[in-house]
């Protein structure tokens, strides 16, 4: 049988909502009865881990699991769910945002650890930069490293023309956040967390941005909180300090560009035979989307067009229409 503490830290893991805790420690289980010579059951608690990994992995009827208490119908139309498709191995980005990223898993594999010393893990989270510089991806990353959902607030949804109708949808979404572990993004948050006193503000959306920032600050829940925005400037300041971690996303510069195209060149199967230099030094303020739309662009051409093989000049000018579309 197992030892007791492998017992306690299956049923801590799951109450938490740490998946990968879960599974570590049931095939910590397995490979014990193995060596007791216990083969048989050895294989069908291996069998019953990738079993639930695979239904895990599709998270499908994700919301069942929510009580009706919270409103299930409702928050279906509020919770866009995204299956995580990316590792943090798979993305390109620069070693200090990777560095804040690894630390918030670093921080969320030791929750029992650090509540037991009255600290609680990075979890409310800001990100901020250009558009397609990996704000949405590093989420998903974020998700995937932690073999949860990620759910994205469809802020069309939240916000109603009936007053109090908003604060009730944001309620909701939070009380969720408590009894479904999940990662949930704010994408585009600056359409509702503008500055208070902006004068071109309605006033549901200051009645919901005042909501979201009380919801947010006794919000104790083991999920991740993100609010993305393309324009920090325009957020109101009472939002930076209730954040745990403020990361800032910028244009990728000359070492992550030559990474990139490296990367979906080969993805890609088109030759690497060009000058990178050259073609990572004219790229320098396109965004880590738009230097990988350049490559899908030459890939198609290819396709599209029967070309044998893509020239430096069409690279170039692959690269410059990017820049001045128009």
């Amino acid at each position: 049988m197992a030892a007791a503490e492998q017992i306690k830290s299956l049923i801590k893991s799951y109450g938490v909502g740490d998946d990968g805790r879960f599974y570590a420690t049931a095939m910590q289980i397995a490979a014990a009865e193995a060596k007791k010579g216990h083969v048989i059951l050895a294989d069908e608690i291996k069998k019953l881990i990738d079993n639930a990994k695979s239904s895990k992995s599709k998270f499908t009827g994700i919301i069942r699991p929510l009580h009706d208490s919270v409103g299930q119908k409702e928050l279906s139309e509020l919770l866009e769910l995204i299956q995580p498709e990316f590792k943090l191995n798979n993305m390109i980005l620069s070693p200090k945002i990777n560095k804040s990223l690894r630390r918030i898993l670093d921080e969320q594999s030791k929750i029992e650890l650090l509540k037991h010393h009255n600290l609680q893990p990075r979890k409310k989270l800001l990100f901020a930069g250009p558009p397609g510089c990996g704000k949405t991806m590093s989420a998903s990353a974020l998700a995937s490293e932690l073999a949860i959902p990620l759910f994205v607030i469809r802020l069309d949804g939240l916000i109603s023309k009936y007053m109090g109708e908003s604060i009730a949808k944001l309620r909701l979404i939070f009380n969720a956040m408590h009894q479904f572990r999940a990662v949930y993004l704010f994408d585009e948050f600056d359409s509702v967390g503008t500055t208070r006193t902006s004068i071109n503000e309605v006033g549901e959306i200051k009645r919901v941005l005042n909501s979201f920032l009380l919801q947010l600050e006794k919000d104790n829940s083991n999920s991740l909180i993100i609010a993305a925005t393309n324009i920090p400037e325009f957020l109101d300041t009472a939002l930076f300090r209730r954040f745990d971690d403020i990361i800032i996303y910028t244009l990728p510069e000359l070492p992550e560009i030559k990474k990139l195209y490296l990367k979906r060149l080969d993805e890609l199967n088109l030759s690497n035979s060009f000058n990178l230099e050259k073609i990572a030094t004219e790229s320098i303020g396109l965004s880590y989307s738009e230097i990988s739309r350049v490559c899908e662009d030459l890939a198609k051409d290819i396709l599209v067009y029967g070309i044998d093989e893509i020239s430096e000049d069409d690279f170039i000018d692959s690269i410059k229409h990017r820049k001045k579309p128009f």
